[in-house]
């Protein structure tokens, strides 16, 4: 006998979705499962441009050196697809730092407002959704791949100040999503035992009447595992009422106390415990979709722990002849590279939930900047990093463009999840459809 499709066994059975936990893998009911695809998304941003010079390799294709900035994440070489020439062509309202930001996933202008940039006019937030929100929500929509969050955004030393400097995830049109800065506060959201009553009332009584329509359609055996999924719910809302918790795949880190997020000397040590927490979150599969946000566009952070107390921001400013500003510049994105490497490795490390390699060859991390270079404010030659794997693209090479829009490139991202959609951010951007890239 074939399998059945659940949702035609469903409407014969004039039953609801919500029961599909439930009946899903009874043997008498040999109800046909679409496969779980096992794709992750995570973008990380750091901020102030980059230094060309010492961060793009000279060759194209997979005969090609990594520079200084990008040689900590010569580990993963044959897992990394350098992008050249991805340009952000939103233009409008704004100063190039608020576009840059705002506009770097959203891929569309800014609304009118009135907060004032350095430059040009004022404006408020971006006019549309961010990639990763609308990659999140294609996710969530479907039966297969949605999670408890959907998506996790992630914070180090991101200021508590709400701009548009500091946000470049969207929900929607003047939407922000806040990164959390705060490990603990992250911790709390996604290990935290709520005691909130009314959230945990049973799951199963709104489902009592189809649950007993089941099983007058299955076999004694399967009657019997149907009690026992029951008594497995009960006892999880059981643990949730009393603090215990449910056993979960991966337990959470254990993280160092006593950090203050707001601590500019702290980010190498909150750096990690976001990475550490942003890595169990997803091998317990609680998002498929990630977002760290390092500081924020314009970010003034001081790396003491390299040595240098200029600000950063300041330190982008200086000109391409300022010898000793330009090292200071590298030092700084090559220390941002080793914690995307650090990210890479605990993926590397991680196995993959149920089989097939490591969660890295699952995940595709995008690492980003709002400029192209700082002390130009470009918005043309945006860094675009893309390590790991799990999208199909053709990892291990250099490519080259001329001034790509990157509203492509995100449709591209969107394509690779089967996400099909014909444009992204501003319509007038996306001619030529996706950016190839396998």
């Amino acid at each position: 006998m074939n399998p059945i499709h659940r949702r035609e066994f469903l409407r014969r059975a004039g039953l609801s979705a919500a029961v599909l936990p439930f009946i899903t893998g009874l043997p008498s009911l040999a109800l046909a499962a679409p496969a779980r695809p096992r794709q992750r998304l995570i973008v990380v941003f750091t901020p102030n441009g980059t230094i060309p010079s010492e961060f793009w390799p000279d060759a194209t294709g997979r005969d090609f050196a990594l520079k200084r900035i990008l040689q900590p994440l010569a580990p993963h070489r044959e897992r990394l697809l350098t992008l050249q020439g991805i340009s952000n062509r939103i233009r409008g309202d704004g100063d190039g730092h608020m576009r840059g930001m705002s506009c770097l996933l959203t891929a569309i202008e800014l609304l009118p407002g009135n907060i004032m940039g350095g430059s040009g006019q004022p404006a408020g937030w971006a006019s549309g959704i961010s990639i990763d929100q609308e990659i999140r929500n294609f996710f969530q929509s479907r039966e297969n791949t949605r999670t408890r969050f959907g998506s996790l955004e992630f914070g180090v030393g991101v200021q508590d100040r709400a701009d548009p400097w500091t946000r470049m995830s969207y929900a929607g049109s003047g939407k922000p999503v806040a990164p959390i800065s705060d490990p603990y506060q992250m911790y709390e959201k996604l290990y935290g035992r709520t005691k909130d009553r009314e959230s945990l009332r049973s799951v199963l009584d709104p489902l009592r009447g189809e649950l007993s329509r089941v099983r007058g359609l299955v076999s004694a055996e399967d009657r019997r595992m149907l009690e026992e999924h029951e008594t497995l719910v009960r006892q999880l809302e059981r643990e949730l009422a009393d603090g215990t918790g449910a056993e979960l795949r991966h337990a959470p880190p254990q993280l160092e106390r006593g950090i203050a997020a707001d601590q500019n000397d702290q980010v190498p040590r909150l750096s990690r415990m976001q990475i550490d927490l942003l890595v169990n979150s997803l091998a317990n599969d609680m998002a498929r979709v990630g977002t760290l946000q390092y500081t924020k566009s314009v970010g003034g952070a001081r790396m003491n722990w390299l040595g240098i107390t200029d600000g950063h921001h300041g330190l982008s400013h200086e000109p391409d002849s300022d010898a000793a500003a330009q090292e200071k510049l590298i030092k700084i994105n090559e220390w941002f590279a080793g914690e995307v490497r650090y990210l890479a490795d605990r993926l590397a490390a991680t196995p993959e939930p149920g089989g097939g390699g490591s969660m890295l060859d699952h995940t595709l991390i995008v690492w980003t900047n709002e400029l192209g270079k700082g002390n130009s404010h470009t918005l043309d030659n945006i860094p675009f990093v893309l390590v790991g794997g799990g999208f199909g693209f053709g990892m291990g090479r250099a490519l080259k463009f001329d001034k790509v829009p990157h509203n492509r490139l995100h449709l591209a991202l969107a394509h690779a999840v089967g996400h099909r959609i014909e444009t992204f951010g501003k319509a007038d951007f996306c001619n030529g459809g996706p950016l190839v890239l396998g």
